[in-house]
């Protein structure tokens, strides 16, 4: 019986390397074309950039404003914005927003095909802001504290019904002096007494006048220690006020064993007894 062998099958050969010439070729027209690619594309850019074709049409207004209306606002900003809904420039928007009087943060985003959404927080005015007390300021007079504790500029007359408190301290205190106001005027509240002017000289001395026209003197100390005098105050005055039951012209929380008060119409006989040297102030000593 024959036997049969199995034809060798040639082995597989590998592709010829293409020459050094046509590779040089080949990699020159891939690079021309992707250049090619890449100026299409700018040019395309540049012309989304400049064309009148995609204008903004619309500036839509969100969140709670109180201070400021849409014809106000696009006033204010509308000269500073350019460019169509491709090429404007959202930061270069978001500022010119925050230019608007009572405008504290906005956020501006782009809303196809023509629309820029403009998400907008107002200013909260808690109080009047009057700068340094202990030396010359030569900053504007309009300026406001917000909620936040943030000095900001803006006309004064849209709150004058608001019967705000007025601030006083260094540069860079106003946040420190509202937190103070806060918390000092809640302590007195029980009393019916309310602070309308707080201050903070540059030595650290805090001075508050009540709206009946009294001043407290809170000493210094660290913020916690003024609450403290205040609360302290509080607590006993009620007392006083049955015994002479006249209003409080002046009281001085400076010492650590009690305070002293000025009351209208009340003698230094009827305060302290003979021998004090301060008419009509009153020392209260506490046990």
């Amino acid at each position: 019986m024959a036997r049969r062998t199995a034809t060798p099958t040639p082995a597989a050969t590998a592709p010829a390397e293409l020459p050094a010439d046509v590779r040089l070729t080949n990699a020159v027209a891939y690079a021309v074309f992707a250049l090619a690619a890449v100026a299409t594309l700018v040019a395309a850019w540049a012309w989304l950039m400049r064309s009148p074709l995609f204008p903004i049409r619309q500036i839509e207004l969100q969140g709670d404003l109180m201070r400021n209306s849409l014809p106000t606002i696009r006033a204010n900003a509308a000269p500073m914005l350019a460019g169509n809904f491709f090429s404007i420039d959202l930061q270069r928007g978001r500022t010119a927003f925050e230019t608007v009087p009572w405008v504290r943060r906005a956020v501006v985003r782009r809303v196809w095909p023509d629309t820029l959404v403009v998400h907008l927080e107002e200013h909260r005015a808690a109080a009047l802001w009057d700068g340094p007390v202990d030396e010359v300021s030569t900053a504007a007079a309009d300026r406001l504290v917000n909620a936040q504790g943030e000095v900001f500029q803006a006309n004064v007359g849209d709150i004058e019904d608001e019967n705000l408190p007025r601030l006083a301290g260094p540069e860079g205190s106003a946040a420190q002096v509202l937190a103070v106001h806060q918390r000092v005027n809640a302590a007195l509240a029980p009393l019916k007494l309310n602070i309308s002017r707080l201050v903070l000289s540059h030595r650290g001395s805090w001075r508050a006048e009540l709206d009946s026209g009294a001043w407290i003197e809170l000493g210094r100390g660290s913020d916690d220690e003024v609450v403290a005098r205040s609360e302290r105050f509080a607590r006993t005055f009620a007392d006083v006020k049955t015994r002479w039951p006249q209003p409080l012209e002046y009281a001085d929380l400076r010492h650590t064993d009690g305070y002293a008060l000025r009351l209208r119409g009340v003698t230094t006989s009827q305060a302290t007894g003979p021998g004090s040297a301060a008419p009509g102030a009153a020392a209260v000593r506490l046990n």
